[in-house]
């Protein structure tokens, strides 16, 4: 029998298997699978009470918060599409990823009421603003006045279009302007049903939601461990203390973090003052780990594993995964530095490293090419953009931009971004290789290398690194460190110490771009070698 394939069906699930569970925690207030279920009915309902139609786009403005959560489901179950927005882009932004999808509600947090107060006069298509909390001047409506006009009303799953379009995130326009990626029910379902084959002892497992859920790497786990009945923690914002409060008092299991989240609570002065015996497994992604990121990790949370994984938003996200059991062989050394790999492809996903033939390369762990990837996971499309989808497709093959190289076991790594290699005497380097190695330094809290201009060998890496506060370290003494465990061409002939953090997105990426683009247009001080 064809039953279409939807992530309503893991809210389904979850109702009728964990019904009486607590599913979702969020500040003071908890929920149980059947309170969340009933919620995102009463929103769906709601909505279309108020016209929202098939394939109509409804915005999310929010922090991490339960309302966010019942959007995934309650929006689609009334056959409109949920499109969180990135709550770190300017106005300007905003206003234009509104106007270009055409969005017919935004619903938004009160902390950003001065932001749609400007929105609101540039984006006429949207016909309702629904304040999260309470009323205020910004808002036509409250989100709970619209869960008071819905009512109970499980979803006919029959009615559903797998095919049709259920989520939409735009990029966050790094390499340009941002690119909203359409996502259907079917390829977000068979997305849960992959990344389901990777949990292990979901019946205990605590989820924290430590990214925000408008970042492919927050968004890439909600249905699943709705789909597995997993309790899952809302972390508002990012602050180690509060991550660390959560974890003790709801025994956190699990969470994802980027690698400058990572070293923001291995390096917290309060951690040991926590009791987070409960924490089980870090997923690293969003960005290159390192081993030595992996070892820090669990040298700080005895007994907890730290693994890598790799995905895209347009990837739905998650189409690598490095499984802390392929190690358990290893020496510690080796171990770790297969848990810092990208890992291979997950369950209905294929994911290869090709030259600009599209011919595979050499799977020695030495040669460059570019991942591409096919399988259940990838986009439908970027919407309202079928020359940029055409640009990132080769027939069936997704074009990730991330160059890579792999092994006889399809493991990847990733090197760099395309457009982040540094070529230099016509020799390429891996700026993540060289982070890496400065990384491993014990004095260095986090670094960045990028390409600065040389007259002689067109780019050479430049280093911009923190120092751990009471540390000291000098250029020569990094030097002589990385002489060690680098080639000559690849050290860095700058480096700065910088007193401040380095630049980083929202979601705690460090921005690169802005660090090389500051050499190619100022000055720096050069480093004889």
């Amino acid at each position: 029998m064809f039953v279409p394939l939807t992530p309503l069906r893991c809210l389904h699930r979850a109702v009728d298997l964990y019904g009486s569970r607590t599913g979702v925690v969020c500040g003071g207030r908890e929920f149980t699978y059947k309170e969340l279920g009933q919620r995102a009915e009463r929103l769906a309902t709601g909505l279309q009470k108020l016209g929202i139609a098939a394939s109509d786009r409804v915005a999310y403005l929010s922090y991490n918060n339960h309302q966010l959560l019942e959007g995934y489901y309650g929006v689609i179950q009334a056959h409109g599409i949920v499109m969180p927005l990135n709550i770190r882009l300017s106005e300007p932004e905003l206003a234009a990823i509104l106007r270009h999808s055409g969005a017919k509600m935004a619903i938004f947090e009160n902390d950003f009421a001065d932001t749609v107060r400007t929105l609101r006069g540039s984006c006429p298509d949207i016909k309702h603003w629904v304040a999260l909390g309470e009323k205020n001047a910004e808002a036509d409506l409250t989100y709970e006045e619209i869960l008071d006009q819905g009512c109970r009303e499980r979803a006919d799953l029959l009615s559903y279009d797998e095919m049709a379009i259920a989520e939409l995130f735009y990029t966050s326009g790094s390499t340009g302007a941002p690119k909203g990626v359409a996502l259907s029910h079917r390829t977000l379902y068979l997305h849960a049903l992959s990344v389901a084959t990777e949990y292990r002892d979901p019946e205990t497992m605590v989820d924290l939601h430590t990214i925000p859920l408008f970042h492919a790497n927050g968004w890439g786990h909600p249905h699943t461990s709705t789909m597995l009945g997993v309790k899952q923690v809302m972390v508002r914002r990012f602050e180690p203390t509060q991550v660390f409060r959560l974890i003790q008092e709801h025994r956190g299991t699990s969470m994802c973090l980027v690698p400058t989240m990572a070293n923001a609570l291995i390096n917290a002065p309060d951690r040991t003052e926590w009791d987070l015996s409960s924490l089980r497994l870090v997923n690293i992604g969003g960005a290159a780990s390192s081993p030595e990121l992996v070892e820090r990790v669990e040298r700080a949370f005895p007994g907890c594993q730290c693994s890598a994984g790799y995905g895209l938003t347009e990837t739905s996200p998650v189409i690598t995964w490095v499984q802390p059991l392929d190690t358990i062989h290893l020496s510690e050394t080796a171990r770790h530095e297969r848990l810092a790999m990208t890992g291979r492809a997950v369950v209905g996903a294929s994911v290869r490293v090709v030259d600009v033939n599209l011919r595979d390369v050499p799977r020695d762990r030495k040669t460059i090419g570019e991942v591409i990837v096919m399988g259940d996971q990838v986009m439908d499309g970027y919407f309202a953009d079928p020359d940029a989808t055409s640009a990132a497709m080769s027939g069936p093959w997704l074009h990730t931009g991330d160059m890579a190289v792999w092994d006889e076991e399809a493991y990847i790594q990733i090197v760099d971004r395309k457009k982040q290699i540094i070529i230099s005497g016509g020799e390429n380097i891996s700026s993540l290789e060289v982070e890496a190695a400065i990384f491993a330094h014990p004095a260095v809290l986090e670094c960045a290398v990028v390409a600065a201009p040389d007259p002689k060998w067109g780019e050479v890496p430049a280093a911009i690194i923190v120092v751990k506060d009471g540390a000291l370290l000098t250029c020569e003494e990094l030097l002589t460190f990385l002489q060690k465990r680098l080639s000559r061409f690849k050290l860095p002939r700058i480096v700065e110490f910088s007193t401040d953090p380095l630049p980083k997105t929202g979601t705690g990426k460090i921005r690169k771009n802005e660090l090389r683009e500051r050499f190619w247009v100022g000055h720096a001080k050069r480093v004889q070698g």
